[in-house]
């Protein structure tokens, strides 16, 4: 097997479990911590953040293995696949870094460490409320979109495994 076929295999496994990972928190996570208290969710929440914050070695392997092996696909992409297929790719990569990371990066990261630095013990119910409105949508918004974008990158990959 060539190194190409083995680094967009890796490529799909690992950006599926990203989209997997994003997908548990659209579908079941975010739904289940919802018909939680304010105060509640907010705790569930950052103690969820907590374990990916502290750099969860798996977790991080994944995540960033992804987005390494996604570029590392896309340039050997250039010497073994034909243009469309390589096309393909690039709109995979486009779309994986500019939809599902770019986000990560500027909006779903600076809203968990926002939750992180509240200093909950001295909130009451109003500041809780607050908070937790200030989160919530906007988070499940954004994760909705890198979720969508995920999967879509996962499916062309396959595509693409398909089509060697």
């Amino acid at each position: 097997m060539e190194i190409f076929h083995l680094a967009l295999i890796t490529t799909t496994l690992l950006c599926s479990l990203v989209a997997g990972f994003l997908f548990a928190f659209a579908v079941v996570i975010m739904p289940g911590i919802s018909s939680l208290s304010d105060q509640d969710f907010i705790r569930a929440f950052r103690a969820m953040d907590r374990v990916i914050q502290k750099n969860q070695p798996i977790f991080m392997l994944v995540w960033i293995g992804s987005i390494i092996m996604l570029i590392i696909s896309t340039i050997l992409a250039i010497l073994e696949l034909p243009r469309v297929q390589q096309v393909l790719l690039f709109i995979a990569t486009s779309l994986y870094l500019l939809s599902v990371q770019l986000p990560t990066l500027r909006i779903n990261i600076p809203l968990n460490n926002k939750l992180q630095s509240l200093s909950i013990e001295k909130m009451d119910a109003d500041a809780f409320r607050v908070a937790r409105d200030e989160f919530e949508a906007r988070w499940k918004y954004w994760n909705a979109i890198r979720t969508v974008f995920a999967v879509i990158t996962t499916l062309i990959l396959i595509i693409l495994l398909f089509l060697q």
